[in-house]
């Protein structure tokens, strides 16, 4: 089954400390939970706390409390929302869960249903499910219908091109989206066989 700390600390790795870009959609922003979306987390009143010290925002970094808030938050927020701990596939799971952070849970469950749909073989191997952004029963038994047939690989290659294509439609609605290019694409991998 896969493992929540191993895609946490992947999606760590894409994820900043705290910023408050005015181009960013998400506005301020703490290892990715923006509070424009999050307003009610509570890891903020330890960051409007440390905004008080002279080396804000390099005193969050040093906050336990701080990191396991952010860690409970990422669990319950998207890595559960997936059923992460149920997937067979560590690969599946980091990929989700990376997108869930970056684009919304719902939007990384549609793509996964609008790949699962793409890779039926025309409803012969299982039939189509809704695209409606909620993982449930018959997203879990589709996804375990495919990855008995055929294995990840080509899934992973689907997730990845939606996604890419979604920051490519993204950037070209909205032009000042641009300079987070280069980030957005370090998330868009490829298994290559």
């Amino acid at each position: 089954m896969a493992n929540f700390n191993t895609a946490y600390n992947i999606t760590l790795g894409h994820e900043g400390g705290y910023s408050n870009d005015p181009d960013d959609v998400g506005k301020e922003t703490y290892k990715g939970i923006s509070r424009r979306y999050h307003p009610d987390w509570e890891g903020w009143v330890i960051v409007d706390e440390a905004k008080n010290s002279t080396d804000f925002p390099n005193n969050l970094e040093s906050d336990s409390r701080l990191d396991e808030m952010v860690k409970l938050f990422y669990k319950s927020t998207y890595w559960n929302l997936f059923w992460g701990d149920e997937l067979s596939e560590q690969e599946l799971a980091n990929e989700l869960f990376d997108t869930s952070i970056n684009m919304g849970t719902n939007r990384a469950v549609k793509f996964l249903q609008k790949s699962l749909n793409i890779l039926n073989r025309n409803q012969q191997s299982y039939e189509d499910i809704v695209e409606d952004g909620q993982f449930g029963q018959n997203t879990y038994r589709a996804l375990s219908m495919y990855l008995a047939m055929d294995g990840i690989d080509y899934l992973y290659k689907v997730l990845n091109i939606l996604q890419g294509m979604h920051y490519i439609n993204y950037m070209t609605e909205s032009p000042t989206q641009e300079k987070y290019a280069r980030g957005w694409l370090k998330r868009v991998e490829f298994i290559k066989n």
